[in-house]
């Protein structure tokens, strides 16, 4: 049994699925109100903004979702070539599939750059869909010049690309937890050069880990906080933000006016994860969330995505962690039913569940 939520532990199949799953979910629900300011959200959905799918007349994911899940194919490709004895560069499948990614958006790479394979992934037209990606990400792909953090590309760009896609790493089992760090930030460097970018990936992806290996979200929460604060050369403004993002939550649920001052909009990396943080923190109760874990799931993504900002990436990381946390458990039915495409997403949890743990 789980100490925190009162419900048995999770399976790490059930933990792939619901952080994957969630992140989507929240994903769809921020993508409606992404580019709204809070007042506007309040005049299309009432004092209480949005809070559910039924105010919708359909849903769809954005490139959140579509790079989330390329980052699962990146990781599945290496852990494939793994499987069989064979090494590979980990962040070169990556790179590869990211590139696969670009193309996907209509955009063309340098000629430098290298002609990735196909995969099943790319077959899919869901993920064809321009979803508004992310102009960094565009642009540090479009180089043809596979970035590091030694050598970076869009070198002063800190947005929540990196972020946003970061949650497949720390679902990798039985790996310690610089390894999880380092794939994150070394994936993160691909497109985004600021260090917070890399940074922030790399502490997003250690929560996923440290929830999947069991831990509760308020000590899980308080672990990767305290480890920004110790990072060799950290960019300052991430563990300000984590540690602002704690404080707030000690308050509860406060107004979307009160989070954005404290927080920010959640457009930059540390943003975006801080806001997220607090969501899931804030609508946490002792005892267990009203609702249970599907409560505690309407509840928090309905603050992460309700205010006046990068609403479907703070929903999506907001997914991440919870159904990364109790599993596919906290997932509302009501919601799935809304969902976009949850055969494409299951299938890529599917492949990740059977590269990690041998399940068919």
């Amino acid at each position: 049994m789980s100490i925190e939520t009162g419900t048995a532990t999770p399976t790490l199949k059930s933990r792939i699925h619901g952080c994957l799953l969630g992140g989507a979910l929240g994903d769809s629900l921020g993508y409606a109100v992404e580019f709204d300011s809070i007042d506007e959200i309040r005049r299309r959905f009432g004092g209480a903004g949005l809070t559910g799918f039924a105010q919708l007349s359909g849903s769809h994911f954005s490139d959140d979702t579509q790079m989330t899940l390329y980052t699962v194919d990146g990781l599945v490709e290496a852990l494939e070539w793994a499987n069989s004895g064979v090494a590979a560069d980990v962040n070169a499948c990556l790179w590869l599939a990211y590139l696969r990614w670009l193309a996907t958006q209509g955009e063309v790479a340098d000629a430098s750059a290298p002609v990735p394979q196909p995969r099943w992934i790319d077959g899919n037209s869901v993920l064809r869909e321009r979803r508004h990606p992310g102009k960094a990400c565009i642009s540090g792909l479009a180089t043809g010049e596979m970035g590091t953090a030694t050598r970076p590309v869009n070198l002063e760009s800190k947005g929540c690309g990196t972020v946003m896609r970061s949650a497949p790493f720390g679902l990798i089992p039985h790996i310690a937890p610089d390894a999880v760090y380092k794939l994150s930030a070394d994936a993160a460097s691909l497109t985004h050069g600021h260090p917070s970018a890399r940074q922030s990936a790399g502490i997003f992806s250690l929560l996923i880990h440290r929830l999947v290996s069991g831990e509760g979200l308020r000590e899980a929460a308080a672990g990767v906080t305290a480890h920004a604060a110790t990072l060799a050369d950290v960019a300052p403004e991430l563990p300000e933000r984590l540690e602002a993002a704690l404080r707030l939550a000690d308050k509860g649920p406060v107004p979307p006016e009160e989070l954005v001052q404290a927080l920010g909009e959640g457009w930059v990396a540390e943003e975006a994860l801080a806001v997220a943080l607090y969501a899931v923190l804030a609508t946490l109760r002792d005892g267990g969330a009203p609702g249970g874990p599907a409560g505690h799931f309407r509840a928090a993504v309905a603050l992460a995505v309700n205010h006046s900002g990068d609403s479907d990436s703070t929903g999506s990381v907001a997914g991440n962690i919870l159904g990364a946390c109790y599993g596919e458990d906290c997932l509302p039915a009501d919601w799935l039913d809304a969902l976009e495409a949850p055969e494409v997403i299951r299938a890529m949890a599917d492949s990740m569940v059977a590269v990690t743990t041998g399940e068919g």
